[in-house]
């Protein structure tokens, strides 16, 4: 791993990277790094937090809750804390915040297949962190 970074390190002081002419000109292999690496680099889990947001005010949010956790779980994901955020004039929007590994990737699909929900407005990812340890 060490003659891998020092290879690159080696490539980036010989076509001097700090020339802007040189920096405008030189294209990087975006996948040379990752692909030598595979395998050995550890990804995290990362904490998600999903914003989920009801048709009505007179919608059942545990009933949203227990699909939307369920989808979670197909996912790869595990729900560990759930919040129903006042929004305004009796909406209520749940909140969900889910551990998922960062090997699985972009989690578009699941808020798609939580938006498509019959009694769900709208499903968006608030936020999105790396765990420690």
């Amino acid at each position: 791993m060490r003659d891998l970074l020092t290879s690159y390190a080696l490539n980036a002081a010989r076509r001097r990277l700090s020339d802007a002419r040189t920096a405008g000109a030189w294209q990087p292999s975006t996948f040379a790094m990752p692909a030598a690496l595979r395998g050995r680099i550890k990804m995290a889990t990362v904490v998600v937090t999903l914003k989920i947001m009801p048709r009505a005010t007179d919608v059942d949010l545990d009933a949203i809750k227990d699909r939307a956790v369920r989808l979670i779980s197909e996912f790869g994901g595990e729900v560990g804390k759930t919040i129903q955020e006042p929004i305004a004039f009796g909406l209520v929007a749940l909140i969900l915040m889910f551990i998922m590994d960062e090997n699985i990737g972009s989690t578009e699909e699941l808020e798609k297949s939580i938006a498509e929900l019959d009694t769900v407005s709208s499903c968006e990812v608030t936020d999105v962190r790396r765990t420690i340890g």
